[in-house]
C-alpha cells in the first residue's frame, strides 16, 4: 500500500471544521482534476460518492463510500470501483496556539488528509486507456499528481474555511512501499 497525508493547522474549532470537511461535493471546487461529485445520502456512513476526475488525456468516474464519522474528529471512506483504497479526514484539537498564530485566532487544530492506496489492484481493463498507453505508464504518472492534488486541495480548503488566503504550511508524510 502506498500512503499520502497532507496535515497543517487551521484557526477554527474542530466542530467548524468538521462541518466544512462532511460537505464533500464542494470540493470540486479545490481540486485541478476533480470535475465534479455527485452524492448519494446525507453524508453520514453508507452515503456514495460518483467522484467524476479528468487529467491528461483520461476521464475515470471513482465511487467511494463514507465508512464511518466521528464528529467531530474523523471522517473514513472508502473507495468501492477498481482500486483498493481508503481514506479519512482527520481533525484534533490543539491545546495551545502555535508561536505564528494569527493575531485575532483563539483556537486551532491539526487536519489530517490521508490516502492509502494499493496500485497494483488496478486492471488495465478498469481504466479506458489511450492507444498505446500502459497502465504501469499511467500508474507511475500519477502518483506524484495525486500528491500535488492532496497539497492544493487542503490548501484551497484552509483559505475557504478560515475566511481568507494566508500562507499554509504543510506537512507532507508519503510511506511508498513499491
Amino acid at each position: 500500500m502506498d500512503e499520502i497525508a497532507v496535515s497543517t493547522v487551521v484557526y477554527l474549532p474542530p466542530e467548524e471544521v468538521y462541518e466544512f470537511l462532511v460537505d464533500f461535493p464542494r470540493y470540486a471546487n479545490y481540486s485541478k482534476h476533480l470535475q465534479d461529485v455527485q452524492q448519494f445520502g446525507d453524508g453520514s456512513p453508507g452515503t456514495k460518492y460518483a467522484l467524476n476526475f479528468a487529467w491528461w488525456k483520461l476521464t475515470y468516474t471513482a465511487e467511494s463510500k463514507v465508512t464511518d464519522v466521528t464528529p467531530p474528529t474523523r471522517i473514513d471512506w472508502t473507495i468501492t470501483k477498481d482500486i483498493h483504497a481508503v481514506g479519512r479526514w482527520r481533525v484534533e484539537a490543539l491545546d495551545d496556539l502555535p508561536d505564528d498564530a494569527p493575531s485575532d485566532a483563539d483556537t486551532a487544530c491539526n487536519v489530517f488528509f490521508e490516502v492509502e492506496y494499493d496500485t497494483q489492484t488496478v486492471s488495465a481493463g478498469d481504466i479506458d486507456l489511450p492507444r498505446f498507453v500502459s497502465l504501469g505508464w499511467v500508474v507511475d504518472k500519477v502518483k506524484p499528481v495525486l500528491q500535488k492534488e492532496a497539497e492544493r486541495i487542503v490548501e484551497r480548503i484552509v483559505a475557504d474555511i478560515e475566511g481568507r488566503p494566508r500562507k499554509v504550511d504543510l506537512t507532507i508524510h508519503t510511506k511508498p512501499t513499491s
